[in-house]
């Protein structure tokens, strides 16, 4: 397994599938969620009102239309409301949920951005903890999966991700 840390635009990323930090709506929204949404192109949006939405936690797969990437998936993070509402297991849940995706579709390749730490206000270097544990241990039973990448798209969350990850890439 070959695991990735890369800074700029989730849009451009040419992979299998990239993760969109979706809201529950998965109609589109602002952060990551609108910037898939808008390099996607409409199609997008048809085929996300056909899911009827997404609870936290889970997560649902589509086309990608105009990106670069095959597929997305679509995962709702939680919303931080102080550490006390089982934000981390759902924010566990949105790696783990994302990952058996991938796997079920034979995946090869996977980028995630940093889920909840944009207007959900996840304290990032807590939310980066939870996304390369989780995404560590739940990598070690994958059998298609070859490469998992964190794309960040600033430098605060770049120096985060490059602290946690120095032993390991």
């Amino acid at each position: 397994m070959i695991i990735k840390l890369h800074k700029g635009d989730i849009t451009k990323m040419s992979v299998d599938t990239i993760v969109n930090a979706a809201n529950s709506s998965l109609l589109g929204g602002g952060g990551v969620d609108g910037a898939i949404h808008r390099a996607a192109g409409p199609e997008l949006l048809v085929e996300c009102r056909k899911l009827n939405g997404c609870p936290t936690g889970k997560a649902k797969i589509t086309n990608a239309y105009n990106l670069a990437c095959k597929h997305v998936i679509h995962t709702v993070g939680p919303i931080w409301k102080g550490g006390n509402s089982n934000e981390a297991n759902l924010l566990k849940s949105c790696y783990k949920n994302s990952l058996k995706l991938a796997e079920a579709y034979k995946l090869e390749s996977i980028v995630f951005p940093n889920i909840s730490t944009g207007v959900y206000g996840y304290p990032k270097e807590e939310a980066a903890k939870i996304a390369i544990e989780t995404v560590m241990t739940k990598s070690l039973k994958l059998k298609h999966l070859k490469e998992i990448t964190f794309c960040v798209f600033d430098d605060t969350n770049y120096e985060i991700y490059q602290k946690l990850l120095k032993d390991i890439i």
